[in-house]
């Protein structure tokens, strides 16, 4: 964090109470919108005729949106505050909905998953930390699984609705985003009515990018931990960009709302993994939700093997808990690793490589589809990341403990 950034003010425990558990519904409600479209894919597939690669590219441009929002504005809310910075979230959240809405083609799905990804850049950093800033003393620990089960959650109940809508209820294409529109309207709400917890923010404060620099302390506890991370946000980009592909072709499941709800399975999985991560020091939690992430992997390979829908479900639950044990401790250690005048751009570069291994291994399964097919491309891919994840448990498992001081 900035040595010129202002520091929180300490808001009363009658206001804060409430707070933090509304910061954190307007945190999982600004993120359900970067997933809502992952059931709709196969839908505007087949009205706009792209081809499973398109789908992935698509799907990649919310990583983009993520990234340089990272580097660019990672520490904003520090200096102009977290309300502007949440209200700014909402509002590309709203332009990307909107953009769905008035969707004609190819650029309006590019543009939608960019202005998502804008939202969910700005989402990560001010939500989770307006969440831990308003809960009251002595409940910190419980805002902080808030803060997890509301990013987790959000992403997980975005497939959910939408598959839900798009497969029982009216307009299929139109609904979803009209009803997260209406949400985002009762989050802007709830926004303005929280206490700001940056003391001294300055409206209007210029915009200062922080790019990526990890400190040469840190870097033995960053390496691996965020290996760990790319390989466990590889797996949630395979299941949030084409597992309603796999689902249709593969296995012949073609009810958007089983879509939606084997999507949400895995994020759930993933905040019960994160969720668990205290029970264990960063020093074993990292390794051991490496090699629960590799079993789930190993589990979704076989399931496109011997095409069984259960397999799938069991693997995507228990890659997902891995994945959220391995990223919770990796996140822990590096930040705690940290110097504090460079925390922040410690643990944005941490979610740089996150977001990476959301899109660059999903496009890959896509480019390889044209060659060899959804299925093969998908044994490909599991393969790849099992490798990945395997490696980086093994490594975890050989090097000394990670400092606990900054």
């Amino acid at each position: 964090m900035s040595r010129s950034a202002p520091r929180a003010r300490t808001v009363p425990a009658s206001r804060r109470r409430p707070g933090y558990l509304a910061a954190a519904a307007v945190f999982a409600a600004g993120m359900a919108g970067t997933t809502l479209p992952t059931p709709l894919y196969g839908l505007y597939r087949d009205e706009l005729g792209f081809s499973e690669l398109t789908v992935t590219l698509v799907f990649a441009t919310y990583a983009i949106g993520v990234i340089l929002t990272l580097l660019l504005a990672g520490n904003h809310s520090d200096r102009a505050g977290r309300r502007p910075v949440l209200l700014c979230a909402l509002a590309f959240a709203a332009a990307s909905a909107v953009c769905f809405l008035l969707e004609d083609g190819l650029p309006l799905l590019y543009a939608g998953r960019l202005l998502s990804g804008f939202s969910a850049g700005l989402l990560s950093g001010a939500g989770t930390v307006t969440v831990l800033e308003l809960a009251p003393a002595g409940r910190r620990s419980r805002a902080g699984f808030a803060a997890t089960a509301a990013n987790m959650g959000g992403l997980g109940c975005g497939p959910l609705l939408a598959g839900l809508l798009a497969e029982y209820a009216p307009w299929p294409l139109t609904l979803p985003f009209l009803v997260h529109l209406a949400l985002l309207a009762v989050a802007a709400a709830v926004v303005l009515a929280l206490p700001e917890p940056v003391g001294g923010a300055r409206a209007g404060a210029r915009l200062e990018p922080q790019g990526l620099y990890v400190p040469p302390q840190v870097r033995g506890v960053f390496a691996p931990a965020a290996l760990a991370a790319f390989a466990g946000f590889s797996l949630l980009g395979l299941f949030t960009a084409v597992a309603p592909s796999f689902l249709a072709e593969t296995l012949g499941e073609k009810n958007l709302a089983v879509s939606g709800a084997v999507v949400f399975a895995v994020f759930l999985a993933s905040t019960a993994g994160q969720a668990c991560t205290g029970r264990f020091r960063p020093r074993a939690a990292l390794p051991l939700g490496c090699l629960v992430l590799v079993a789930g992997l190993l589990l979704v390979g076989t399931s496109l093997w011997v095409k069984s829908l259960p397999l799938l479900v069991l693997g995507g639950a228990c890659g997902g808990a891995g994945q959220g044990l391995a990223f919770r401790a990796g996140l822990t250690a590096v930040g705690d690793a940290a110097p504090a005048a460079h925390r922040a751009a410690t643990v944005s570069s941490f979610f740089v490589v996150a977001y990476a291994g959301i899109s660059l291994p999903v496009i890959g399964v896509g480019a390889l589809t044209v060659w060899l097919g959804l299925r093969d491309a998908g044994l490909v891919f599991t393969v790849c990341v099992t490798v990945l994840a395997a490696f980086t448990g093994a490594w975890l498992a050989r090097t000394p403990a990670p400092r606990d001081g900054g």
